[in-house]
């Protein structure tokens, strides 16, 4: 059966849903129909855990942890197609490049980096549009080291998925660096031809194939008031034992609680320089790591106002 010759390994919130919807346009490029199916999260035919923080469980539930299952979304690819699917955790987890190395060692690995802060932000928003989150982001950063020991889930370590400087350098320990192609989420963004071209080469198929990626709106925000927490706290219980009913059952409880949650969203409110002065610190050492594991200036992501990023949030997946 075959396997995938190459995998978007991250970031989370990092532009990976928006990649992944461009190279499936590409003709000699075929992507797995499930988008994210974690496979190298968990060990081989080992299921997930069943437990985890508010929605971890359903999640869990959508990992394709067998190897029969993770080989059959290959299974349609044409002949001489090359093979890749997203999986935006696996640059996080440790675990998963040695996983990587053992069964697929000359797979090309794409590692899509956001500033850590705003990633950390979008991954909050995401969760708490979700009615799962009800913390602000800094309290949240606080109990990240409490959550983690708890068992919850990775998309729930904000400041963790960000410390792109110690992942690269472990990812590096396990695959050599011509197989690892590194791109920035702000060129994604603004110059998305060049880098589809980028990572048409590093694959070895055509340029100039495509050269557009595609957009979409944020979720909404929910508003700050008596109505909405109580929504959340109803959107939170059903979070914690949803997994135990038919994905379709779970929807339609769960569809119309989300529209009332919504109906009164409004945009995103941006970071303060003051909110970013303070997460700057859970990432500065990490940043040093990153220039030096690259070679690169990642000097943007230390400004106290470098919210610029902000501007593209509400245009592109992530």
């Amino acid at each position: 059966m075959p396997l995938p010759d190459f995998l978007i390994i991250g970031a989370p919130k990092a532009g990976t849903t928006a990649l992944y919807a461009a190279l499936r346009a590409h003709p000699e490029i075929f992507m797995s129909p499930v988008k994210e199916p974690r496979f190298f999260l968990c060990d081989p035919d080992t299921p997930p855990p069943r437990r985890g923080g508010p929605g971890d469980a359903q999640t869990y539930q959508e990992y394709v942890w067998r190897r029969g299952d993770y080989e059959a979304l290959f299974a349609a690819a044409p002949p001489g197609s090359v093979k890749g699917e997203a999986s935006p955790f696996y640059l996080w987890d440790r675990a998963a490049h040695r996983r990587i190395r053992q069964l697929i060692p000359h797979a090309k690995l794409i590692a899509v980096l956001r500033d850590p802060i705003e990633r950390a932000y979008s991954n909050w928003a995401h969760l708490y549009s979700a009615g799962l989150e009800t913390h602000d982001l800094l309290t949240a950063c606080e109990q990240e080291p409490a959550r983690v020991r708890a068992g919850w889930a990775p998309f729930w370590r904000y400041v963790e998925l960000g410390r792109y400087g110690e992942q690269l350098r472990d990812l590096y320990r396990v695959f050599p660096r011509q197989q690892v192609l590194v791109l920035r989420y702000r060129d994604l963004r603004e110059r998305p031809a060049d880098v589809l071209d980028d990572i048409a080469r590093f694959l070895g198929v055509r340029t100039g194939t495509i050269c557009e990626i595609p957009v979409e709106n944020v979720r909404p925000h929910p508003p700050e008031n008596r109505r909405a927490r109580a929504l959340t706290a109803v959107l939170r219980m059903g979070s914690r034992i949803g997994h135990l009913f038919p994905p379709r059952l779970r929807e339609l409880a769960r569809t119309p609680l989300l529209g009332a949650l919504h109906r009164e969203a409004g945009p995103r409110p941006p970071l303060t320089a003051a909110q970013r002065a303070v997460l700057l610190r859970y990432f500065e050492a990490d940043i040093a790591l990153l220039e030096e594991v690259t070679g690169q200036s990642f000097e943007s992501w230390r400004t106290a106002n470098a919210g610029s990023e902000g501007a593209l949030l509400a245009t592109i997946p992530r």
